[in-house]
């Protein structure tokens, strides 16, 4: 994917970029989510009633999986803030709002903006390219959402039939996906290099020693916050190793 030195977008992009219709999409979707997670909220709460979890321990729950995704959304912040030069405010918004792959769909408009002569923010990007280049994002990004429609329910019945013959699977099953899934982005990135490793490494020793720290001294705080400090260490860290190399 090549990208021009000056990706300021052009007067031409900006009139299309910055369309009313584009806003009135963008802040659409942002309440549409906002109202899909006071559902959520809801129904967590009814469900917790339900296993027997107190309202203390629902607080804490959320609180935890607030603060876990502080670190996660600098890497969306940063994807966006690259992306407004090409795209504009409203269309930005309107893909980090919804399930998808913000590599994945700029690839994706790479590769629409290349089939009509066109480099992804330089030579030849103009209107019908970045109208072309958008409307392949969304297709991309509508897929992620499609696959979830249709495999979630899928995806619950197999869950209720394997708890039914065996109830303990169903407390191993998912925290080995997570794991496995987290492992497996990490490990993409080791062959990178080294400073891909050092991140790697500091952010695991960082957390590891976060948890240990809890529950030796009984810190239900730390365990909430661990994800997100371990991934702010890590970014100090690289940052210096990174300062280092150059020097």
């Amino acid at each position: 994917m090549r990208l021009a030195a000056d990706v300021s977008a052009p007067a031409e992009i900006s009139s299309i970029a910055q369309s009313p219709w584009l806003w009135g999409c963008a802040l659409l979707i942002f309440g549409i989510i906002g109202v899909q997670s006071w559902i959520y909220l809801r129904a967590a709460r009814t469900a917790g009633d339900g296993v027997g979890l107190s309202r203390p321990e629902l607080r804490s729950a959320f609180r935890s999986g607030a603060a876990a995704s502080v670190g996660p959304s600098l890497a969306v912040v940063l994807v966006a803030i690259a992306l407004l030069a090409l795209f504009g405010s409203p269309a930005v918004l309107m893909r980090i709002g919804l399930v998808g792959s913000a590599a994945t769909e700029t690839a994706s408009a790479s590769i629409a903006a290349s089939t009509m002569g066109a480099d992804l923010g330089g030579t030849g990007w103009g209107q019908e390219v970045f109208v072309v280049a958008f409307f392949v994002m969304c297709v991309s990004g509508s897929a992620w959402m499609l696959f979830t429609l249709v495999l979630t329910p899928l995806l619950a019945r197999g869950s209720t039939k394997l708890k039914s013959i065996n109830p303990r699977a169903m407390t191993i099953i998912p925290g080995a996906a997570l794991l496995a899934a987290f492992m497996a982005v990490a490990i993409t990135e080791i062959p990178k290099s080294s400073l891909h490793i050092i991140t790697l490494a500091t952010s695991g020793l960082a957390m590891a020693g976060m948890l240990t720290i809890a529950r030796r001294w009984s810190l239900g705080w730390l365990k909430e916050w661990a994800l997100g400090i371990a991934i702010l260490i890590s970014l100090v860290v690289i940052f210096f190793v990174h300062q280092g190399h150059l020097g």
